[in-house]
Formats: structure tokens, C-alpha cells, sequence
């Protein structure tokens, strides 16, 4: 098979995925990020580099944003919210941080595969997509793809869809938020 071949049948799973997001809890987390209060972003490997990104496109927004372990981001405050992005929602690094946040009076957020999972039950908010867990990818799931690929990827193209309804609610445009990249590149 080429290259071509596999970059079509990920953009068809994809697609079908994309049938899946949930309407109802991505109005609650949209409504959520602009109730006010920063945003605090955490996850680990590929899910963690997804999160970041849309911290990123946050910030572009105004929204104050934060990535959970890096040298300037702040302490975590009650209104604060707390967004996972955890396939499994059992990330053993996570959960600790789930429970400090919630202890702290910030809202936690987990998007995930399994909302039943530790962190599903803990979050105020769980957003289920669509994927794989990493684990569980045997060759025999509905993903051609390794691991938690297709996971990461709706992760992203999620959160890029959330951006954009935010972008909507807030009447924000494309060129405002460049305005707001950064310039020392």
C-alpha cells in the first residue's frame, strides 16, 4: 500500500469519527472556558503535545492559558478550570493532579475515550471521543492505526472545532487573534 492509500483511509476514519463528537458537553465546556477564570491544560505524550496546542490557540483568543508543569504557568485558583486530555483517562501521572485541582475549587474537565475511567468520573465535565486506547490497539479494533493515533488526532481536530465555536460566541476573528502571536520568532 502507499502512502497515499494510508493518508485516505485515515482522513475515512477520521471523517466517521468526526460523525461522533458530542454536541451537548462541548456547549458545557465552551460555555465553561468563557465563564472566566484561566485555563489549565495537561496530558501526557502525544494526548499532552494536543493539549498544548490548544492552550496556545487560547491564548491567541485572550483567554488566559496555561500548560500544567511549565516554569511560568501559575497556581491553579478556585474558577480555575483543569482540561485532561487522557485516552485511557487512567494516566497514573494525571490523576493526582485531577484530585489537587478539584480540592483547590477548579473545575476539571477530561476528554477521553472512556468517560468511565477515573478521571471521566472525577471531571465536572467529560467530552468522550472517538479512538483507540493506546493498549488495546491489537490490530483488531476499528482503527488502522497504531496505538492511540486516531485518539490524538480527533483530540486535536476537536479542539480546533472548540476554538472555533469560541471564536463565534466571542465574535472573535482570525486577524484579532493574530494580533496576539507571538512576534519574536
Amino acid at each position: 500500500m502507499t502512502i497515499v492509500n494510508y493518508a485516505d483511509k485515515i482522513i475515512r476514519e477520521l471523517e466517521q469519527a468526526a460523525d461522533h463528537l458530542p454536541a451537548a458537553e462541548t456547549e458545557s465546556l465552551a460555555k465553561r472556558i468563557l465563564a472566566g477564570g484561566s485555563v489549565f491544560v495537561a496530558g501526557a505524550g502525544r494526548s499532552g503535545l494536543m493539549t498544548r496546542a490548544f492552550a496556545m490557540r487560547l491564548m491567541h483568543m485572550g483567554i488566559p492559558a496555561y500548560v500544567v508543569g511549565e516554569t511560568s504557568t501559575p497556581g491553579l485558583e478556585e474558577g480555575d478550570t483543569l482540561l485532561i486530555g487522557s485516552g485511557s483517562g487512567e494516566t497514573k501521572s494525571l490523576l493526582p493532579m485531577a484530585e489537587k485541582a478539584k480540592s483547590l475549587g477548579g473545575t476539571l474537565v477530561a476528554i477521553t475515550i472512556n468517560p468511565e475511567s477515573t478521571l471521566g468520573v472525577l471531571s465536572d465535565i467529560t467530552v468522550k471521543l472517538p479512538g483507540v486506547v493506546k493498549d488495546k490497539a491489537d490490530g483488531t479494533s476499528q482503527s488502522i492505526q497504531p496505538m492511540g493515533s486516531l485518539f490524538e488526532q480527533m483530540l486535536l481536530i476537536f479542539f480546533d472545532a472548540l476554538i472555533l465555536r469560541l471564536m463565534e460566541m466571542k465574535g472573535q476573528s482570525s486577524g484579532r487573534m493574530f494580533g496576539r502571536h507571538a512576534n519574536l520568532e
